[in-house]
């Protein structure tokens, strides 16, 4: 097999997922922000609110904020900008471009304008999950989040322009649409906040039992996983015990808790959620 075919596959694996993923969100732009006239936390978002301005469609309108965004980003942050975002930020817009084509004059799907804007936000969260699984992003809003950061040191650059879209509604429509628009901006960082992070986290469980060999055997032979032993003294009576700890996900999880339960039910258990960890390697 030819070396270079590896990497080869790998990439255009990696740009099918991406486009996958950037189609997503343009169909909930499209099929769901569109009809509602919400302007929920996107540069597409504050697009809707343009286009009531600018007569051009909302793909030129999103292409040509992106792009300034774009410009503005290599300008004051470098080159943290990878070629992912570039590519997702372009996409977007071509595919929103596509189903203004496909489907001129499209209404609502659901007769609802709530039911529209949840629609929205569950599905661009799909989407939007997957890019940044990737370690990528749709644009737009990420680039002025990541100016803030890197200028104003703020942390919630993302949050606030948001809101600042959101409330943009407000020049155009009326308070219906201007409060949906701030509820769904809160509610889509909470679904993509879920399906981003929860998808991540993993439990650091740290037990104390009488039955540590059999304990340490299953973690690493059953689960093939690692575990940490500490010397732990009781306040009490001072007595010494062995605490082992150990971090695995759902399903590990559940199968620890199962060998507990039957080898040892009076063993002492915590446990902890976490999602970031890190392995620094000796220098």
């Amino acid at each position: 097999m030819n070396k270079k075919a590896v990497p080869t596959a790998a990439a255009v694996r990696e740009l099918a997922i991406l486009t996958g993923a950037v189609a997503i969100i343009a169909a909930a732009v499209y099929f769901f922000l569109v009809p509602s006239h919400a302007s929920v936390s996107s540069i597409s978002g504050l697009g809707i609110v343009l286009a009531n301005f600018v007569p051009l469609p909302l793909s030129a309108i999103t292409m040509i904020l992106n792009v300034v965004l774009l410009v503005i980003g290599f300008l004051t942050c470098g080159r943290e900008f990878g070629a992912k975002t570039v590519y997702t930020s372009i996409l977007l817009p071509a595919f929103i471009g596509l189903f203004e084509r496909l489907f001129p004059n499209l209404g609502s799907l659901t007769d609802s304008q709530e039911l529209d804007v949840l629609c929205y936000i569950l599905v661009v969260s799909v989407g939007l999950s997957i890019l940044f699984n990737r370690n990528a992003s749709s644009g737009g809003l990420d680039i002025v989040a990541k100016i803030m950061n890197k200028y104003l040191h703020m942390d919630l650059g993302m949050s606030l322009s948001g809101m600042c879209v959101a409330l943009s509604a407000a020049l155009v429509y009326d308070k219906k649409t201007v409060v949906l628009s701030v509820l769904g901006t809160y509610f889509n960082g909470l679904v993509l906040d879920h399906f981003i992070f929860d998808q991540n986290i993993k439990r650091r469980v740290c037990i104390i039992t009488g039955k540590e060999e059999e304990l340490r055997q299953f973690i690493i032979q059953d689960l093939h996983s690692g575990a940490t032993v500490y010397e732990a003294i009781g306040a009490y009576n001072l007595e010494k015990h062995n605490e082992i700890i150990t971090i695995v996900d759902k399903s590990e999880y559940q199968k620890l808790m199962k060998f507990i339960n039957q080898e040892d039910p009076k063993a002492f258990i915590t446990v902890y959620n976490v999602s970031n960890m890190r392995y620094q390697p000796k220098k």
